[in-house]
């Protein structure tokens, strides 16, 4: 069962009293107050809490004692080999189905945040993380004491020792604005990092240099901030196309901006919504946007927005808010998630939807989706706190992981999926990052 279906613990058997709420415990009635403050213990939000809070003890019990069932009928390793070895599974489809496997067998480990300045480690909040192309280095959002948001890099390198710690580098930047999205990006000469930061207005997108997180001189760091001044801003994404591979664009309220970092210009591209998620196509300078109205478009940033002209080329709708859209490698297909929980996979050739990814939970949040094509997994957290992984081939769901914390709207776990964490040579696994801490789920 889904735990985040959980609704209010009632006996089938007995009948539901309107305004009484049935506790099959103590055999009675009790009578439901209105309101959710702390002087009525009893409320409907009180009651789906702490049945929601029941069942995420329960799973991380079962996970302890290792009490894990395979996801499908008959599939274990020995009859992987065997049908790999008879021929009747590619090297594609076994790899799958041995990623399968070892997802469904991930343990959790609390990993030890080691810092040169020991102020950093272990002080604020995880806000978000994110891993870099290579997956050698974690980019960290931190909440701090006084307001705002801090950047760090956590090195990936300790996680292949039995010691299970990581080196966490802080920088001299910090804003006071909430940031609400960030995409790395990589050039050819050097690494920059794009985050998107707003307050009420106005808001900023900050390119943040590699280099101001060196380990090899702190006294010194060398790079520059960039920012630029965009009010009212939702989403960013950076262009990798050599077309346009010095152009970043932000989702506003009711257009798109696409700036060109080096000249300064400006396009704006008016929406009739606001843009809640953007990702640029790599093979050609094509963005996506995915509405607050639930539409999902693309636009050429070749073109010259004229008035009177549409520049949406292809459309896709959702019933809801679309919060976080994704482009398969080949860029034929498109994943999107939205504020209903739905999470999709859409042909871009046909403008069908051809995939439904069950079991998501969400309800105004905006929340990211995690692709790992080479292992075939789908990795996304819900608002209810669990971190669901499915089968990108087949929509299956193959685990559902519930927080070491206790769920609430500041608790909402970030995380990283790689089998490549920390490099070529790294290990495979899941990290997590709830409050203060960081976690790995590593391959058993």
């Amino acid at each position: 069962e889904d735990p985040s279906s959980s609704s209010l613990m009632q006996n089938s058997v007995v009948p539901e009293l309107p305004g009484f709420y049935y506790d099959s415990e103590k055999n009675r009635y009790f009578r439901l107050l209105p309101g959710h403050n702390n002087y009525n213990p009893l409320t409907k939000e009180s009651i789906q809490y702490k049945a929601m809070e029941c069942k995420r003890l329960r799973l991380l019990e079962e996970e302890e004692k290792q009490k894990k069932k395979t996801t499908r009928a008959g599939l274990n390793s020995s009859m992987l080999l065997q049908k790999r070895q008879l021929g009747l599974l590619s090297s594609t489809s076994y790899c799958r189905l041995v990623h399968e496997l070892k997802v469904n067998c991930m343990q959790r480990r609390k990993i030890e945040i080691h810092s040169p300045d020991s102020s950093v480690a272990g002080t604020n909040n995880f806000k978000i993380i994110v891993a870099d192309v290579a997956c050698e280095r974690i980019f960290t959002v931190n909440d701090v004491e006084h307001g705002g948001c801090k950047y760090g890099i956590i090195n990936l390198s300790g996680l292949g020792k039995d010691s299970l710690t990581v080196e966490m580098y802080d920088n001299l930047y910090f804003t006071n604005r909430k940031v609400l999205e960030k995409s790395l990006f990589s050039l050819t000469r050097f690494s920059k990092l794009c985050l998107m930061g707003i307050a009420e207005t106005p808001g900023c997108a900050s390119l943040l240099p590699a280099s101001l997180f060196s380990s090899t001189n702190p006294g010194d760091r060398p790079g520059m901030l960039c920012s630029f001044k965009i009010s009212t801003a939702w989403s960013c994404a950076w262009c990798l196309n050599p077309q346009a591979d010095n152009c970043f664009s932000t989702g506003l309220t009711r257009r798109v901006l696409v700036t060109n970092v080096v000249t300064g210009h400006r396009q704006t591209f008016g929406t009739s919504s606001d843009v809640l998620a953007q990702q640029f196509a790599t093979q050609t300078p094509v963005l996506y946007n995915g509405c607050r109205s639930g539409e999902i478009f693309s636009i050429d940033v070749r073109q010259r927005n004229r008035k009177g002209q549409s520049w949406k080329a292809i459309r896709l709708f959702h019933d809801s808010p679309v919060t976080s859209i994704r482009l398969l490698e080949a860029e034929h297909y498109l994943m999107a998630a939205d504020m209903a929980g739905k999470i999709k996979l859409w042909d871009l050739r046909t403008a069908k939807c051809v995939k439904q990814y069950k079991g998501h939970h969400n309800e105004y949040a905006i929340l990211p989706l995690h692709v790992n094509e080479e292992e075939g997994l789908l990795t996304a957290v819900g608002q209810d706190c669990y971190t669901r992984i499915w089968s990108l081939q087949d929509a299956h769901l193959l685990r559902t992981i519930p927080s070491p914390h206790p769920s609430s709207k500041d608790a909402i776990p970030s995380v990283v999926f790689s089998s490549r964490l920390g490099g070529s040579r790294g290990v495979p696994g899941l990290l997590m990052a709830v409050k203060q801490d960081l976690y790995h789920f590593s391959y058993n």
